[in-house]
């Protein structure tokens, strides 16, 4: 690997120099090596995405019935199923274009031009034309356009957050290292395409371009990833098979039997397409949409932004959370925790970029007014500083190096004002920070001399302090001071506080900037510990994981004491367990799978990971039939989102490349929005469940009374058209409102539910069984009574088959409606769940009933749906035979119950 040799090996490796490479020989490198730039991979066509739309089940059943009714003269039947399908088939559409554009958000990232080294002369050329050999040339804000090892650098940082997660700048040197494996942060002699360079400048030569470059490799695994179904999908793909079979089974057995009985065969198409159309439930797709539609607004205002709807069903079976440290866990915010000044130790509290704090030394509080060394280090901390502190409507951002930020924070708590000690202070001279010196120096004019205030690494601060600052003024440093220093600096360091050393020193004028003894006598000031802290939140949301029975696992890029350091303090890693609880990248490229497999009972850390381990800890959980929600902000992040069954993308910080990929955003990078995500999840299962109980108890007694009736020699008890009202209106209203039925209050006491498990758990069979039955039991004698006994006396044959179809209508409607109270839990009696803790079901029935009372009554209505309008007695008997369905659910659940053929559930809330 080229980060393990030396520049000038590097340039002969490649066979070019610091001249870079002539015009003839770069265009020989073109034709051999391709152009700059990422492959677009295989793209799936619009036309093949509508088209896989069509090989649904049911929505080839209900095509079919759509041809014959048409074929038969039923053109509104035609017309009414059509538009079902064309609404389902749109939906899916929709969702699967959207997924297919994500690969092409890498391309953004390209640099549109780079400056080389061509014939001894620089020139600009289009970055796509760079190849391996060219010489880079660097400057502070390029986008980097190819891997490329450096050959010169001038205090040269490169932003390499979107490949690597680290989000402090990376500082480089030229130095090699011999680790072939070391992870891509970690090679400092390297500069990457597609990041920025964010200070100095440097000349690096090309070692890798296009899809070789590690976005290249990134952008090869997204192609390559493919999204499995999830959960939601599956389980809706089963009861679609299920739900197929039996009609057509149904459908085609019970037509040849009429045929064979000597029925017109006309007759029995009207037949098959009549008990089609009951066996499809035409509102399940719209009701599923919608419920997870109304689960994604709840969400939204919760932060949570929802790309694919089934991902709301998916997070409530999630097993395994594994999350980015910064900005998830942390705020993202470098923040001052410790200061060591004067032999004694200071917390400073507060947390982000927030001014607001105070200062405490054990139990009492220190005031910077009153104590000259902690207002002195506020003075130095502001004044040797870049970074500009900026408040928009509350809240607090800072414009610069997130380290001088920090710094910044601290002299504002220190009740320091840093515009008016700019102009006390003006800035006259400085010497920026840079990799070799590790410190930084400016020099401010004062009355009658110059003051030179200076931070840096307290390793090459110490040596060069004579003096240090205390409460009754500066005095010479002893030895025992230093040592002080440095053991409080290595516990700091330990605690993954980031420590710098602060000093300054009164000058009679500007020195010259170029000598190396531009600094030496310091007075000692004092250590300053910081940490992009933990979320206030986190520890809580980590903790409720717990109880909910998810495992949490962090992934990341940065250091493994500085991810520990903020799993502990989360509560990741238990006491006790810290010895095992970390794994590095370098680390898991050793381990086998049984190895990782079993190291993943204990670890909940892995820090320093490449693209790939994350990809590799997706597979091997899954493999172990985990559901797994990943987060991830960085565009080395992709292909694990992709992977995941849950991929989760920060709106903040998150690239485009993230957000394209992944089934969820959160708009505000918090942990704690994800885990709300979660139990928005199990809630929304439970409520699929109640209205799946729902429908196909609704689907299966209208296949039932059909086909009891055709047996029976009877005529259709209800027309296609009927049915067709049904199962939009009375069945689709209430189920959208079971759709938001209140949680239950223990949603997340419990553990998480097998993907696997499938909706049809004995409580729901024996439910679905009840129901279907009873309502078939009353509705065929219904359905006998009237058209064989004619109770009014009608003399027309056909008003006489149309009243007998509309008692049998309207009995359904008002059961059905019922019904959904009935279905508020699958396993508590209605009178403990009650009748008003949903308002939205109530409305709908009522909505309901209004619309079946026009279809009866309204002529218009009444003739498209065959329907004739009814005696009082009439719906008296309806209304009380409905009404007989709850003692027989009552009865069905209290058997169940008794024979504990289920886990108790708790009623929603209301």
């Amino acid at each position: 690997p080229f980060h393990t040799m030396a520049p000038e090996q590097v340039l002969e490796a490649l066979g070019t120099g610091p001249a870079g490479l002539d015009q003839d020989a770069a265009q020989a490198r073109l034709e051999r090596y391709g152009r700059n730039e990422l492959a677009a991979g295989k793209k799936i066509s619009a036309w093949s995405i509508l088209l896989r739309q069509f090989t649904n089940l049911l929505i080839v059943i209900l095509l079919a019935a759509t041809v014959i009714s048409f074929f038969l003269g039923e053109r509104l039947d035609a017309y009414v199923i059509l538009a079902i399908v064309l609404a389902c088939v749109g939906l899916g559409f929709f969702q699967e274009y959207r997924a297919e554009q994500a690969a092409a958000a890498l391309q953004k990232l390209a640099a549109p031009v780079a400056t080389v080294v061509r014939d001894g002369k620089e020139q600009s050329i289009p970055a796509r034309e760079v190849v391996p050999g060219d010489v880079l040339v660097l400057h502070t804000g390029d986008r980097v356009a190819a891997d490329a090892r450096l050959l010169e650098e001038f205090n040269l940082k490169a932003d390499e957050a979107l490949l690597t997660g680290e989000s402090i700048a990376s500082g480089k040197n030229l130095a090699p290292v011999a680790d072939p494996d070391l992870a891509v942060a970690d090679r400092k002699c390297m500069v990457f395409g597609g990041t920025v360079i964010t200070y100095g400048r440097g000349w690096a030569v090309v070692t890798a371009t296009g899809m070789d470059t590690e976005f290249g490799k990134i952008a090869r695994m997204l192609q390559d990833v493919t999204g499995d179904q999830t959960p939601l999908e599956a389980r809706m793909a089963s009861i679609g098979r299920v739900l197929a079979v039996v009609c057509l089974t149904v459908a085609v057995g019970a037509s040849v039997l009429g045929v064979l009985r000597g029925h017109a065969w006309l007759e029995m198409l009207i037949w098959g397409i009549s008990l089609a159309v009951a066996a499809v439930p035409e509102s399940l797709p719209a009701v599923v949409t919608g419920a997870l539609a109304i689960g994604t607004t709840r969400m939204a205002r919760n932060n949570a932004i929802v790309k694919r709807l089934p991902a709301v069903e998916t997070m409530g079976c999630t097993t395994v959370i594994c999350t980015d440290k910064t900005g998830t866990l942390t705020k993202n915010e470098m923040t001052v925790r410790r200061l060591f000044l004067d032999g004694a130790l200071i917390e400073v509290s507060g947390s982000g970029y927030e001014p607001s704090g105070s200062f405490t030394a054990g139990d009492a509080a220190v005031s910077p007014g009153d104590h000259p060394v902690l207002a002195e280090i506020g003075r130095i901390a502001l004044l040797c500083n870049d970074a500009v502190l900026i408040e928009t409507d509350g809240n607090w951002t800072v414009r610069g190096d997130p380290t001088e930020g920090a710094l910044l924070v601290l002299g504002r708590k220190a009740g320091l004002d840093p515009e008016a000690l700019s102009l006390e202070f003006p800035r006259v001279a400085e010497i920026p920070f840079s990799s070799d010196v590790k410190r930084m120096s400016t020099f401010h004019q004062e009355p009658d001399a110059v003051l030179m205030c200076v931070k840096g690494a307290p390793e090459r601060l110490l040596p060069r302090a004579e003096k240090m600052l205390t409460a009754q003024g500066e005095r010479p440093m002893q030895d025992e001071d230093r040592e002080a220093v440095h053991d409080q600096a290595a516990q700091m360091a330990r605690e993954a506080l980031r420590v710098l050393g602060l000093a300054y020193r009164s000058l009679p004028e500007v020195p010259d900037l170029e000598s190396d003894q531009v600094d030496p006598e310091l007075v000692w000031v004092g250590l300053v510990g910081m940490i992009d802290p933990p979320r206030p939140e986190a520890r809580q949301a980590v903790e409720q994981c717990r109880r909910a029975g998810i495992r949490v696992i962090m992934v990341t890029g940065d250091h493994p004491v500085t991810a520990s350091a903020v799993a502990r303090e989360v509560g990741l890693i238990p006491p006790g367990q810290e010895a095992h609880a970390v794994i590095t990248g370098p680390e898991l490229n050793r381990l086998s799978d049984p190895e990782l497999k079993e190291a993943l009972r204990e670890v909940r850390v892995f820090a320093r990971v490449a693209p790939e381990h994350k990809l590799r800890l997706v597979d091997i959980l899954k493999a172990q039939g985990e559901v797994v929600a990943m987060t991830g902000d960085g565009v080395n992040d992709a292909p694990a989102l992709k992977r995941a069954d849950i991929g989760v993308a920060m709106g903040i910080t998150g690239t485009e490349v993230t957000k394209e990929v992944a089934a969820m955003i959160l708009a505000d990078d918090n942990f704690a929005t994800l885990v709300a995500a979660v139990e928005e999840g199990r809630a929304i299962f439970d409520n699929i469940k109640k209205y799946l109980i729902f429908l196909l108890s609704c689907n299966l007694a209208e296949i039932l009374v059909l086909t009891g009736a055709f047996f029976l020699g009877l005529p259709l008890p209800l027309i296609a058209l009927q049915i067709l009202w049904v199962n939009l209106t009375t069945d689709g209203l209430p189920a959208l409102a079971l759709g938001v039925d209140p949680k239950a209050p223990d949603i997340m006491s419990r553990p998480p539910r097998p993907p696997t498990e499938g909706v049809f758990s004995p409580t729901v069979n024996s439910l679905l069984a009840a129901i279907a039955i009873y309502l078939t039991v009353i509705l065929i004698p219904l359905f006998g009574y009237y058209y064989h006994w004619n109770p009014w006396g009608l003399s027309d044959p056909k008003m006489v088959l149309t009243e007998a179809q509309t008692m049998v209508f309207i009995t359904l409607v008002l059961a059905e409606l019922v019904n959904a109270f009935n279905c508020r839990s699958d396993y508590l009696s209605l009178f403990k769940v009650g009748v008003f803790g949903n308002r939205f079901l109530i409305l709908s029935v009522l909505a309901s009933l209004v619309m079946m009372v026009m279809v009866i009554e309204w002529e218009p209505l009444s003739r498209l749906f065959h329907t004739t309008p009814l005696r009082w007695q009439d719906w008296l008997l309806a209304a009380g035979l409905s009404l007989t369905l709850v003692p027989v659910v009552e009865l069905t659940k209290w058997i169940v119950r008794r024979r504990g053929r289920s886990r108790p559930q708790t009623a929603p809330a209301g």
